[in-house]
């Protein structure tokens, strides 16, 4: 063991107590999906079926909310009335439905007077919403320090949203907010009350505190253990983007528009995304690449799920144009109607990016790093000089009057929905392509059942997370060993594993390798 590693494993030790989340529902392994991995190769449908289902539930789960939804969209129209602005956060998945709903909302108030008076942010600006910053969600006063400078003010409300109620950087915005503003912020998030009491000192002390709304929107485990970039995503983004675009609706109107939301998807039919699944397995394992094709209606939420696959899965990450990164991702947003890549950025948030100059953090927050990140028309040319004899593919998605077209390699699919609402249509698609994406991964044995083996351990929480799926796959063979000693070998292996491998598996496998 190098001496860094030793000394980064001992820090980690001296504050895990604190991280140790196995208890909590968003952490457990979900009965229905346990052979998830293996449906995935083996019987695509069935695979398809199991993962709507779960899908089905939180949108049932959703409009049994409706009472919550109301409360909180008469705060936020109150909050208009008075003024104020309204702001969102997020870390993580949360923190790009964050974004996703200030984009949402500037879509809907294009040029009127109220387009500038939602604003969001996510850990680590807006870089993080392609790249994510190892270790920045373990600060709350990161949190803090974005709220001041994003020009919250006394009066103006705050919803800070949390999969699994025990982030320190969403902890550390919200507290702050409860300081700044008479105005009390809203707390989301997808656990039970007390469980998180019992786990995580920091969460109880947000639950206990009366100048602080709670709204507690459990739905039961991930479909993949611990991925909260899906079912625990999709009802924060349901209730705080409901409660929002529809902050001037009747309860009445409301509840038929969660009503007719619930009755389509229960009815419908995803079962022609098995041939898209099938089709971009093939790609990667012929080393081939594949361009997702869209436009500024929907790439928000097309970019979320194609990023979020990189830490989820260990896939190499969208490369930096600046950086000059030599390993290309798999797969990478695609804006051709964007000349560059400034514009591609304004495009897809539908605003200026805001990023972080603070000096302390040497860049990797700043608008320098962000326009590296280049998916406007000129990364087709530029990815295809770096692979000249691969082929790449683009998987188009679009918007239409009467729904959501998909098409790759000459196959197409028209999703025929019914909606005027954007909100509505961009939860679709993102449980669609959440779906996707999952299936494809659990083809490319991504993850084991539905253990979240290819995770990337880059804070606090996922570095537990790993220990724990450590000990569990160990314990299958018949290997048994402390948390500390777990901690420590972990440390050592990520020195020396690539990126794109499974640090859980190589930490088992060195661990045998010891043992035998």
């Amino acid at each position: 063991m190098s001496i860094e590693s030793n000394e980064k494993a001992e820090a980690f030790l001296s504050v895990s107590s604190q991280y140790k989340l196995g208890k909590l529902i968003t952490e457990s392994s979900h009965p229905d999906t346990r052979n998830l991995s293996y449906l995935a190769s083996e019987n695509l449908p069935e695979a398809i079926t199991k993962l709507k289902a779960l899908d089905d539930h939180v949108i049932q789960v959703l409009s049994e909310k409706k009472n919550e939804i109301s409360y909180l969209k008469e705060v936020i129209n109150n909050t208009f009335k008075s003024g104020n602005n309204i702001y969102f956060c997020g870390c993580g998945a949360t923190g790009r439905l964050s974004l996703t709903i200030e984009t949402l909302w500037r879509q809907v108030h294009k040029g009127d007077a109220n387009e500038n008076r939602v604003f969001s942010f996510m850990s680590g600006g807006d870089v993080a919403l392609i790249r994510s910053i190892e270790n920045f969600e373990d600060f709350p006063g990161y949190g803090a320090r974005q709220l001041q400078e994003s020009g919250f003010k006394d009066g103006d409300l705050l919803i800070g949203t949390t999969e699994g109620g025990e982030t320190p950087f969403v902890i550390g915005t919200v507290e702050e907010a409860a300081l700044i503003s008479r105005r009390k912020p809203f707390f989301l998030y997808c656990n039970p009350d007390d469980i998180l009491c019992e786990v995580a000192e920091r969460s109880k002390r947000v639950i206990l505190n009366t100048a602080i709304e709670k709204i507690n929107l459990t739905v039961g485990p991930m479909a993949v253990t611990g991925s909260t970039r899906m079912q625990s995503s999709t009802i924060l983004l349901a209730v705080a983007g409901i409660a929002l675009l529809y902050n001037e609706s009747d309860n009445e109107y409301i509840g038929k528009e969660i009503d007719s939301l619930l009755n389509f998807w229960i009815s419908s039919d995803i079962s022609f995304i098995g041939k898209f699944i099938t089709m971009e397995t093939d790609c990667y394992k012929n080393d081939e690449y594949l361009l997702y094709e869209t436009d500024n209606q929907l790439g928000i939420t097309v970019i979320t799920d194609t990023t979020e696959r990189s830490p989820t899965f260990s896939l190499l990450p969208f490369e930096n144009v600046k950086e000059k990164e030599v390993n290309l991702s798999l797969c990478y947003l695609y804006m051709p109607e964007c000349l560059s890549g400034e514009e591609a950025w304004e495009n897809l948030l539908w605003r200026l990016p805001r990023t972080l100059e603070w000096p302390d953090i040497n860049g990797i927050a700043s608008r320098d790093r962000l326009l590296g990140f280049d998916f406007s028309r000129n990364i087709y040319s530029r990815r295809e000089q770096l692979i000249k004899t691969i082929k790449q593919h683009r998987f188009k998605i679009t918007d239409e009057q009467n729904g959501l077209t998909f098409n790759l390699d000459g196959e197409s699919f028209l999703f025929t929905t019914p909606f005027s609402s954007p909100l509505f249509k961009h939860l679709v698609l993102k449980m669609i392509l959440n779906t996707h994406s999952t299936l494809v991964m659990g083809r490319l044995c991504r993850y084991e059942g539905n253990v979240m083996t290819y995770l990337r351990a880059s804070n606090n929480k996922l570095i537990d997370r790993s220990i724990r799926y450590i000990d569990m796959i160990l314990k299958t063979k018949y290997i048994s060993l402390p948390y500390r000693e777990l901690c420590y070998v972990l440390f050592e292996m990520l020195e020396v594993t690539p990126v794109d491998h499974s640090i859980v598996m190589a930490t088992v496998a060195e661990i045998e390798r010891r043992n035998a």
